[in-house]
């Protein structure tokens, strides 16, 4: 490629812009997207810290370095006038300077460092000392066998003694005709047909997932469900009370409904001569260790159960000839035939794309979208265009992918001032910045973030202070107030599986925000207390904690704090069956004749970090 001659090549020196705030000799081309009518040189100057130096294109960048060491181991303008929008985006053009000087944003000084938390959600961690922590902490293999599974190791302890509220029942055992029947009764605008035909559909690649909601309404009064995430392998099962107290399973709740309805059909699949059976983590061992002695239950053979951590140099899972491995220990390594995953952190840079061994839910369940929320936007999008027609939609808060770091004060005040930065790999609430203040705004500037792209997306708050979008304003329901007239942000899981006869929920919990939602904005305090309701806390050690105080129950003491019907619970139903399917769509179209298609995904999703990590184990 040749530079063209407005770009600044990199070598050369820049004069300096602070005292000329309404200069910009080499504009950002975004800025024609945002102010279409609206000469550069007459922008408001608050923007000139961040747009005024030169912006060096992709192909005016230093290369990228493309030897690759393969292993088996693992837009809308803003509506506020410009002196409030001045207030909240204003930082010290010095800082902005330095930031963004060269045209370029600061990356980290290495693509393998760990990536950075955002406070108050976890401790800073020291990169070099989790692989030795690791290192300690991890045990080989051990064998977990039929007749082990003991409720009080696999769900909370309050779980255990709740009963489950009867509409969180009704609900569940509605049945897919039934809730067709009354969604298309209240929304007759949907086509019935199409809606059994969606939840008719059988997954490929995704069969278990959970996606988060937010209850929202508009300020006309509009309330509705709608998507924040879809996660492939999801957390659930220990926050969900048992459905039955009179079936003879009872005990194994969820658990067994997911090994039989999903995990089954899949290890049907399986070549038997390829090796036993297993369960992998890197997290949530209550959970992946009462899948591990249910399968062994229902399968009758004995199951092996491993951690598998991102940062472990000598892990004790291995791929060898695309066949899954587990040492026990006495370090002798056993092939696996079928593996049922709970690996959620990166999953991509140590499991193949194609495997002999069957594994559920393959990894490109997690790149399509499960655990790429860049991929995950544009598969909505894709899917929302077929489902015009029929009055369907996967419903999303306003989403801009792919922005560079320069972009995002551009894309933070279009939205007036106040938008979620979300780094797009990242899970369990890390790499999530609610941005409503400059110091917040800085605090993200100032972190080395290890990917190059990231999500703007518009943020829900309360009436008075949510992001301006295409569409209006959402801003959250939230919970029922308590004694102290306290509204909390809530949200709500949702966990559902698919196979050959369809969807169906499996389990549901709710988690609220630390702090309540407040009236007015205090810009000297952050929002993510208020806003932010993710349970997950990282150690610096790589270990996980979970903040089970503003976990709610779907029983009869927790569930009446939500305020919802068995109408907003049938809307989350669908909601993330269609997230699901449009994510299932995107992964079928990058795996044409089960063979990834690299070049797609790089056009799609065009971040240099994440495909070098791809490539950590696959040889495309």
């Amino acid at each position: 490629y040749k530079p063209h001659p407005s770009v600044l090549p990199l070598s050369q020196p820049t004069f300096q812009l602070s005292n000329y705030p309404y200069i910009t000799p080499y504009p950002n081309p975004l800025l024609y997207t945002l102010f279409p009518c609206t000469a550069v040189a007459l922008l408001p100057d608050f923007l000139s810290p961040f747009l005024a130096s030169p912006v060096v294109p992709p192909f005016a960048q230093k290369s990228q370095p493309q030897n690759f060491t393969m292993t088996n181991a693992p837009e809308t303008a803003a509506t506020l006038n410009a002196q409030p929008l001045k207030d909240a985006l204003m930082i010290d053009p010095a800082a902005a300077q330095s930031t963004f000087g060269n045209g370029t944003a600061r990356k980290a000084e290495s693509d393998t460092e760990s990536e950075s938390t955002s406070p108050p959600k976890s401790p800073k961690e020291n990169p070099d000392d989790v692989p030795k922590k690791i290192r300690e902490r991890v045990p080989d293999a051990h064998i977990v066998g039929a007749g082990e599974f003991e409720s009080e190791k696999h769900f909370y302890p309050r779980v255990l003694n709740a009963q489950i509220h009867p509409l969180v029942q009704s609900f569940l055992t509605l049945g897919n005709d039934r809730i067709i029947a009354r969604y298309t009764h209240l929304n007759p605008q949907v086509n019935a047909e199409k809606l059994r035909e969606i939840l008719s559909y059988t997954p490929k690649y995704f069969q278990w997932a959970g996606s988060d909601l937010f209850n929202v309404t508009t300020s006309a009064g509009q309330r509705q469900m709608i998507i924040i995430e879809t996660n492939s392998c999801p957390s659930g099962q220990k926050s969900m009370p048992l459905l039955s107290e009179t079936d003879e399973h009872n005990e194994h709740g969820g658990y067994r409904v997911v090994l039989e309805s999903a995990f089954r059909e899949q290890l049907a699949k399986a070549d038997p001569s390829l090796g036993e059976l297993a369960v992998i983590c890197d997290k949530n061992m209550m959970e992946a260790s009462g899948y591990a002695a249910v399968l062994a239950d229902v399968s009758k053979e004995k199951v092996w159960l491993a951690e598998w951590f991102d940062e472990d140099e000598n892990p004790p899972v291995k791929f060898v000839d695309r066949v899954l491995h587990i040492r026990d220990e006495k370090k002798v390594w056993h092939p696996i035939r079928a593996c049922f995953r709970y690996v959620t952190q990166k999953p991509w840079n140590r499991i193949p794309l194609n495997t002999r061994t069957i594994v559920m839910n393959q990894i490109i369940s997690c790149l399509a979208g499960g655990r790429n929320k860049m991929m995950a936007a544009r598969a909505y999008d894709f899917y929302n265009a077929e489902l015009a027609e029929y009055g369907l939609s996967v419903r999303v808060p306003e989403t801009i992918n792919n922005v560079t770091r320069g972009e995002i004060p551009l894309w933070l005040s279009s939205m007036g001032g106040h938008a979620v930065l979300k780094v797009p790999y990242s899970n369990a609430g890390q790499g999530v910045y609610t941005i409503t203040s400059p110091k917040e705004l800085q605090e993200f500037i100032d972190i080395d973030h290890h990917y190059d792209k990231f999500i703007v997306q518009s943020l829900v708050g309360n009436a008075s202070w949510s992001s301006n979008t295409r569409i209006g304003k959402f801003y959250h329901v939230g919970t029922i107030p308590n004694k102290k007239n306290n509204t909390f942000v809530s949200d709500l899981r949702m966990m559902v599986t698919g196979n050959k006869g369809g969807f169906r929920p499996i389990c549901i919990y709710g988690r609220k925000a630390r702090l309540p939602l407040a009236q007015d904005l205090n810009p000297s305090v952050g929002t993510w207390d208020m806003l932010g309701t993710n349970l997950s806390v990282k150690h610096p050690d790589g270990g996980w904690t979970t903040d089970t105080s503003r976990l709610i129950l779907m029983d009869r003491k927790d569930f009446n704090q939500l305020g919802l019907g068995i109408d907003d619970l049938i809307d989350a139903y669908i909601q993330t069956v269609l997230a699901v399917i449009a994510i299932d769509r995107m992964a079928a179209r990058l795996m044409p004749n089960d063979q990834f298609d690299y070049q797609l995904f790089r056009s799609l999703n065009p971040d240099n970090v994440l495909l070098r990590e791809i490539k950590m184990c696959n040889d495309f």
